[in-house]
């Protein structure tokens, strides 16, 4: 079991299997939202503990249309928890449990700050993957 949470704890949930994958996305939207590591789960992993009801939801404007979801008290970033799709992106920042898994791959790359260093030998793309 995997354990998730915000930083206050009002949000609480468990995975019942490992994430199998992680990338990190580096355009200036997902660095400003907080979530640039991300893990890809199955929402039938995904079980609730508490404060489901304490996530909030930012609906972005076109282009963009992959809602993000956060805690309301602490603004944790929480990536899209609240998806009702089969497979779903959370931030990897969430997860309070240690898993086997390595970054997989770094997308818009052509958008990153020249501050930061990519350090692993992950697969990179200008933008999403094809």
């Amino acid at each position: 079991m995997i354990a998730g949470s915000c930083c206050c704890g009002a949000v609480k949930f468990e995975l019942s299997e490992a994430p199998q994958m992680m990338g990190t996305c580096h355009c200036s939207r997902c660095r400003k939202l907080g979530a640039s590591t991300i893990v890809f789960v199955k929402k039938a992993q995904l079980n609730w503990v508490q404060g489901k009801e304490n996530v909030g939801l930012y609906q972005p404007e076109a282009p963009y249309r992959f809602p993000r979801c956060f805690c309301k008290t602490c603004g944790s970033s929480l990536g899209e928890i609240l998806s009702e799709e089969d497979s779903f992106p959370i931030a990897a920042n969430a997860l309070d449990t240690a898993f086997d898994i390595q970054n997989q791959l770094h997308e818009f790359v052509a958008e990153k700050p020249s501050w930061f260093v990519i350090g692993d030998d992950a697969k990179q793309t200008a933008g999403h993957p094809g």
